[in-house]
């Protein structure tokens, strides 16, 4: 035989086994090999022809992980574990020399701090209520904080170290999730900022068999973000799958060991990472009290605002200089302020409108330019206002549809346009003046979800009585930051910086905001937005007082009045318990 024909032959040999591995291989069983690092990513530019050896040697690492018999082969069992719901990290893990001789897994980076790590919950899920979040998350935590000297604390404002998300899709990541099932969650290592991303798409659960529990994947992630790579022991947290609701959940002897590799073990009791009332029953050398601060968001200060909008999902952001805020029913949502240029299509503040049409569709305006969004999600931009909004001026002041007509209006100093089909209305622009009751400049305005118009200028606001064409009765203006953001009123404000001022000066240590607490309510209040004074039924049907702003702020100032009396020439401190 030609020595020719006889290599052919081979070839073709060869050619056909790698051809019939591939086909137990389906495309998706590939693109989950590339996805979790078992096989090198394409780059999208030119095709690859991958050896029988190269795939083989992925299927076999891959049923390592998964504590499968290492066979090679996709088989059904292989195809089963591939399809179960499961951590959205990279399971690379080396081959030959490489490869890892014990059997947890570590990234090599790990945080230089052996104390506490701050961490911040910046966009909550909406599939369990904000305080079963954070109570899981903190457990999440903790599980790790026993058997290592570190602590994880939560902060609501100032610097974190681990931003927490729920987030859908494309995320800003790079890495989007794909919806229910499959990948549940990621988090980055230390290196890289130690953030954790949960999809918002999953049903997320506490403490039932159904959906997805959430402690037990919160504490998978932050395994990570803690520098643990995914370990091929099936009974450990940090192996790769999710394993179902665990009534008993731990950690396994493999996660310990890999994570005090990394931090040591822990060598006392750890107080900060739970609750704890500092003036209890605690013995004074139990816990180091802290001195009390009451943060004030800068925005109460000055709310003065550049616009607001409330978005097709029903979300209400406001715009101050390079900062957005998103807002609920007791004022700043968690996580917030946050740069605009970070969830805006990379717009940088400050902004000179925000518009919401009926529709979905919201714009952002600045300058000359505008952008299309559908919640988040940037659609385009920036384009020219004369492309989309012709005979629109640039430099807008606000923009808003008027719950009169279901038009759009244009503000600019002292004139408005009327915009409706693509198209501004005959006899426009006119004078602002013709709106009753509102003062000469306007900031903001937008249609809020009872269909009413709010107009807002300097730190105040109006609502507009669309039948009598004038400023609704009932108290208006008012004041923009206790009623919309939760904020203490002036007056509070400043009590609360001559308490601040005080306690700098004495040295009082009564900590009235332990910085681990685990809800909002003790430092923001219910606000009713709307409504005059007197007991009212509100738009959700719950029933509650406007004569009175209920200031869990004001509550906590009354816990920490000093008061002062002067015996022998020297000062001694009271403080003033007030109970609501």
């Amino acid at each position: 035989m030609d020595v020719s024909v006889l290599l052919n032959w081979v070839k073709v040999c060869c050619l056909g086994l790698m051809l019939c591995l591939r086909d137990s291989l389906s495309m998706e069983n590939m693109e989950y090999l590339r996805k979790y690092g078992y096989l090198a990513p394409s780059d999208g530019r030119s095709g690859n022809l991958i050896s029988e050896e190269y795939l083989k040697q992925a299927v076999s690492q891959f049923q390592r992980i998964a504590g499968l018999p290492v066979t090679g082969i996709m088989n059904n069992e292989t195809r089963k574990i591939m399809a179960l719901p499961r951590c959205g990290v990279s399971d690379t893990v080396g081959t030959g020399n490489r490869a890892r001789r014990k059997r947890y897994a570590l990234h090599g980076s790990s945080w230089q701090k052996r104390d506490r790590i701050y961490y911040r919950i910046s966009e909550y899920s909406r599939k369990i209520s904000k305080d079963d979040v954070q109570r899981e998350l903190q457990r999440a935590f903790d599980l790790w904080s026993e058997v290592i000297p570190l602590s994880f604390v939560r902060r609501e404002y100032g610097r974190a170290d681990i931003e927490i998300r729920f987030v859908t899709g494309n995320h800003g990541d790079n890495t989007p999730f794909d919806g229910s099932g499959q990948t549940l969650a990621h988090a980055y290592f230390p290196q890289y900022g130690g953030d954790a991303h949960f999809d918002e798409d999953e049903k997320w659960t506490v403490n039932i068999a159904d959906g997805v529990n959430l402690y037990q994947v919160a504490a998978h992630e932050f395994g990570h973000s803690l520098g643990l790579a995914h370990s091929d022991v099936r009974s450990a947290l940090m192996a790769p799958f999710y394993r179902g609701y665990d009534q008993d959940f731990k950690l396994d002897r493999d996660d310990i060991l890999a994570v005090q590799e990394l931090y040591g073990t822990k060598t006392k009791p750890d107080y900060t990472s739970r609750r704890y009332n500092y003036w209890t029953t605690h013995k004074p050398s139990t816990l180091k009290p802290h001195k009390p601060f009451v943060h004030i968001p800068s925005i109460c200060r000055n709310a003065t605002i550049d616009a607001i909008t409330r978005t097709d999902n029903g979300i209400t952001y406001m715009f101050q200089g390079e900062y957005y805020y998103r807002l609920d029913e007791q004022g700043i949502d968690t996580g917030y302020p946050r740069a605009i240029q970070w969830d805006w299509g990379s717009i940088e503040g400050p902004i000179d409108a925000a518009l919401t049409w009926p529709n979905g569709w919201t714009f952002i305006f600045k300058g000359s330019h505008y952008w299309k969004f559908h919640n988040l999600q940037l659609i385009y931009g920036p384009k020219n206002i004369s492309e989309g909004f012709d005979g629109i001026p640039g430099d807008i002041d606000t923009a808003f549809v008027w719950s009169g007509n279901g038009k759009t209006y244009f503000v600019k100093g002292n004139k408005y346009w009327r915009y409706h089909g693509n198209r501004i209305d005959y006899g426009y622009p006119r004078e602002l003046k013709i709106w009753r009751g509102l003062p000469e400049r306007i900031n903001a305005a937008f249609q809020w979800k009872n269909g009413k118009t709010y107009f807002f200028s300097e730190d105040q606001y109006y609502r507009y009585n669309d039948l009598i064409f004038n400023i609704d009765t009932g108290g208006y203006p008012r004041d923009t930051a206790p009623w919309w953001l939760g904020c203490p009123d002036k007056s509070q404000i400043i009590a609360l910086d001559r308490q601040n001022a005080m306690q700098d000066k004495y040295g009082v240590k009564y900590d009235t905001f332990s910085s681990d607490r685990h809800s909002r309510h003790n430092d923001e209040q219910w606000i009713t937005v709307d409504e005059p004074s007197g007991f009212h039924v509100n738009n959700d049907n719950s029933v509650h007082s406007g004569a009175v702003i209920h200031s869990h702020v004001q509550t906590s100032l009354q816990a920490l009045c000093i008061s002062f009396f002067i015996t022998n020439s020297m000062f001694l401190y009271y403080p003033v318990f007030t109970l609501h």
